[in-house]
């Protein structure tokens, strides 16, 4: 788009610096200026529409117009706009959210701790992690295990946890020899010939064994999964996958942590993604849909006895030293405990159970094209990945960037998708969206693909 002096787009190129963005093509191409949303949909500054195909960054569940989250937020500013959380001070939003979120919690968690966004809430995870071991008396019970093509953040300690590399490259990560990465449990991409989803799930149950044993069970603190991955590909894992994981975490005394960054609230059917997949969590962290991403709110669920442990190391030491200046923040839990009272009330579990066989089916439609090697998906949460050739699962020249070709496509029919890795596509509307909106938003999907397949680029 042209730019013109004092523009929003020429603005936004002389001051503003974009995460996960290439800083020099920017200062040519300038940016899409999104000025309102309202229910499913956003807004250019020049008045076109687009579907919000991934809830902005997977996390705005209801939508773009819920005026009473805006009221809920207001009422709070006028009553208490700030207070802190530190040295046994509280107040009542806090307190509220912190019931809530405990009580529709997995069975296995009785406390929260707030912070502020998914990345920092992974940090305080590991931080409390390492000192829950020391107050046990393992000070060498520190090492983190995660899996290649994950994505847990991009702070320091996230930053090492997530198995990505455009996360970490250029960064001087990883620099701790705490962090390690085992398979992803994508059969499509990790699965050995003829081999079947058990033996999948076995192998990979059999890598996890080998490295904490290899590592010492007695240097082993815990491993964080994703229920479904989703930046590194919305990964479904089988079934049989993490009940033969925490079978081996269990084993070994390692803490099973449940990234419901992205998964939590209804996203994959269930509340959470652990239900969904079968997981019996020591802790979890949440953020995103917590609040519909209408304030910034996040944070770390975790067991009695792992509560239990940080209680005793804290009145031996004196003091929990950790905690954040916006932690629990008044006006940012009373819009978190209005976002919960609208998914009781508007029955949002039950609208994402109705119309998510509707969006797998049109999904997995596209698993025929002939672009399209995968099509995966659970609940309104789905990926497709693109290949040269389906039979050999050849996947195009990176050079190329065929996701994104894919993506932007999608975005010139108006709908906004996400390219994810390995040359996929993110699929993540808000939970609100109907059937004939879902709809709309694969027709857009499949005729980008159909313009991709078809386009000089691809042919070269």
């Amino acid at each position: 788009m042209p730019q013109t002096p004092n523009s929003l787009h020429a603005r936004d190129i002389e001051y503003t610096i974009h995460p996960y963005t290439n800083l020099r093509a920017h200062e040519e191409q300038g940016p899409l200026v999104i000025t309102r949303g309202d229910g499913v949909y956003v807004f250019d500054d020049e008045g076109k529409s687009y579907i919000e195909g991934m809830a902005g960054l997977w996390c705005t569940s209801l939508g773009f117009s819920e005026k009473r989250l805006a009221e809920a937020a207001r009422k709070q500013m006028e009553v208490l706009p700030y207070s802190q959380i530190f040295s046994h001070r509280s107040h009542e939003p806090v307190i509220e959210l912190a019931e809530r979120v405990v009580s529709m919690a997995p069975a296995s968690i009785a406390k929260a701790f707030f912070v502020n966004s998914g990345s920092e809430a992974i940090d305080t995870a590991i931080k409390l992690i390492w000192y829950y071991q020391n107050g046990r008396g393992k000070p060498n019970k520190k090492r983190i295990i995660g899996r290649r093509r994950a994505y847990h953040g991009i702070t320091i300690a996230a930053g090492h946890l997530t198995g990505l590399p455009y996360a970490r490259t250029g960064f001087d990560l990883p620099m701790s020899d705490r962090f390690f990465h085992v398979t992803p449990p994508s059969l499509y991409s990790e699965g050995n010939p003829g081999e079947t989803e058990e033996q999948f799930t076995d192998r990979l149950a059999t890598e996890l064994d080998t490295l904490i044993i290899t590592l010492g069970p007695d240097t082993v603190a815990a491993f964080f999964a994703e229920p479904v991955m989703g930046a590194g590909g919305v990964i479904v894992p089988p079934l049989s996958y993490f009940p033969k994981i925490q079978a081996v975490l269990r084993k070994h005394d390692v803490l099973m942590v449940s990234d419901e960054v992205i998964c939590g609230f209804g996203r994959t059917g269930n509340w959470w993604g652990a239900e969904t997949m079968g997981i019996e969590p020591d802790l979890m962290t949440i953020a995103k849909q917590l609040s519909s991403a209408y304030l910034p709110i996040a944070g770390v669920l975790m067991s009695q006895s792992f509560y239990e442990g940080l209680a005793d190391q804290s009145a031996a030491i004196g003091n929990l030293g950790t905690g954040y200046t916006y932690s629990g923040h008044p006006v940012a839990a009373a819009v978190a405990l209005e976002t919960l009272r609208i998914y009781d009330e508007d029955e949002i579990l039950n609208h994402v159970r109705e119309v998510s066989p509707h969006f797998k089916r049109r999904l997995d439609a596209l698993g025929g094209h002939p672009l399209v090697g995968e099509a995966r998906g659970v609940g309104l949460i789905g990926a497709v990945e693109i290949v040269k050739d389906k039979a050999s699962k050849t996947h195009f020249d990176p050079a190329i960037k065929i996701n994104a070709q894919v993506a932007a496509q999608a975005q010139a029919h108006g709908v906004i998708l996400r390219p994810v890795p390995i040359d996929s596509v993110g699929i993540c509307p808000p939970l609100i969206i109907t059937r004939s909106e879902i709809d709309m938003m694969f027709d857009g999907l499949e005729k980008a693909l159909d313009g991709v397949a078809t386009s000089t680029l691809i042919a070269a």
